[in-house]
């Protein structure tokens, strides 16, 4: 049996797919990310904007039209915000909440079985998914956390994910350990909220110094987190050989009245602290962040508050969105929303300035020596990320992936 796997959004949602992934290769299916001749799709939906359901609903549209006998199964937050929709407008389709979505092996083995997509309870863990190295890309991902109580008045995340969660401490490390073993080079961190983690009193940053003593030759990356929650400790671990010098760290917004009608929980100047205490470590540590424009009541002059800390901070990379309704979010009730027009034109204005950003960021490292993870090997040329998360690319006849190497580069452009 064939499966193929479709997936949208966050890293999370990314690492939940690898390891049904890699479940189902273990169980002897084939599993691909092409949905031709496949016997099974499953769609791991995101609805963070409203460009992400439109996405999920073209790419379940586009694979039923590829490929109308497969079985669909659609999973994701999209099946959490929109099930009843998406029950009508595919019901040929099986609809599984992310509670479920550890469990959909068993449902899909079921489903080609009897034709019933059944799930037991037992299923019904956020963190029973299996260890697993390389399925769909290089770097190993880590689930730590899950869930959110931030409630932030533009996000619809707690509402489809659920309350914050942490996994135990040793069974985060015992997964660390296995993908090592297995030979993974690059371990990510990964969650809803990862630095509201917190189990039996070890905190985000307690996790992190446990993961980095751990024997192996790898190096920990931390995916998107709040600035919210930084303690002392977290700043002794900077410049640590096995951290990478590199944090997506989400600012939104850089004016301080729009962050509090986001409800966010820290402030510009806690941001800056934050930037301040690493780059005194490390003045080339990269910054990368998310940015919203054009939320209700934005003036021009809080926009260009947001512009003005961007410069200050230098972002090797923005994530810029446009503010999206979310129904049901406290954003959706407040006045004075924003013209898509303008919108749009702020967004094109933040665009340029992340392009100028990142060009000033990566251009110090092109043709310097660099210790790089290799992801892909095509026609002489490997490629992957060095420790700063700045793509580089070098000739090179050995086309082996997931392995370092120290060599003078040039900096690529993919993300």
């Amino acid at each position: 049996m064939k499966i193929a796997f479709k997936t949208l959004g966050c890293r999370l949602n990314q690492y939940e797919t690898d390891a049904l992934a890699a479940q189902f290769k273990g169980n002897g299916y084939e599993v691909s990310e092409q949905e031709d001749g496949a016997d099974v799709v499953v769609v791991n939906t995101c609805t963070v904007t409203n460009q992400s359901n439109q996405k999920s609903r073209y790419v379940i549209s586009h694979a039923g039209r590829i490929n109308p006998d497969a079985k669909m199964v659609i999973t994701g937050c999209m099946a959490e915000s929109h099930a009843n929709q998406l029950q009508k407008k595919f019901p040929q389709a099986t609809v599984i909440n992310n509670k479920g979505k550890s469990g959909i092996f068993h449902s899909v083995d079921s489903l080609v079985k009897t034709g019933n997509a059944e799930l037991s309870s037992e299923d019904y863990d956020l963190f029973s998914y299996q260890s697993f190295t390389e399925m769909f890309h290089t770097r190993s991902l880590i689930k730590i956390q899950d869930g959110c109580d931030n409630f932030c008045t533009f996000c619809i995340i707690p509402f489809v994910r659920g309350r914050a969660i942490s996994r135990p401490v040793e069974q985060v490390l015992q997964n660390v350990r296995e993908v090592v073993d297995k030979g993974a080079r690059e371990i990510v961190l990964t969650g809803v909220n990862i630095s509201r983690y917190e189990y039996d009193g070890v905190k985000f940053s307690g996790l992190v110094d446990k993961i980095l003593n751990l024997d192996g030759d790898f190096r920990v990356r931390i995916s998107s987190i709040e600035p919210d929650r930084f303690d002392d400790h977290f700043f002794t671990l900077i410049g640590h050989p096995k951290l990478a010098p590199h944090l997506h760290l989400c600012l939104q917004s850089g004016s301080e009245r729009i962050l509090l009608q986001m409800r966010r929980m820290y402030t510009v100047k806690d941001f800056l602290n934050i930037v301040e205490r690493v780059r005194k470590v490390d003045p080339k540590f990269n910054f990368t962040t998310d940015i919203i424009v054009g939320f209700p009541g934005e003036t021009e002059e809080e926009f260009e508050e947001t512009i003005n800390v961007a410069r200050m901070v230098g972002f090797g990379h923005m994530h810029i969105f446009k503010y999206s309704v979310r129904q049901g979010t406290r954003a959706e009730r407040m006045p004075n929303h924003i013209p898509d027009k303008i919108k749009t034109e702020r967004s094109k204005r933040m665009h340029e300035l992340a392009e100028e950003l990142t060009t000033a960021y990566r251009t110090p490292f092109d043709g310097t020596e660099q210790r790089i993870l290799v992801e892909k090997w095509n026609d002489g040329v490997a490629s992957g990320y060095n420790d700063y998360f700045v793509p580089m690319e070098f000739a090179s006849d050995n086309k082996k992936r997931n392995r370092f190497e120290v060599v003078q580069a040039r900096v690529k452009d993919f993300e």
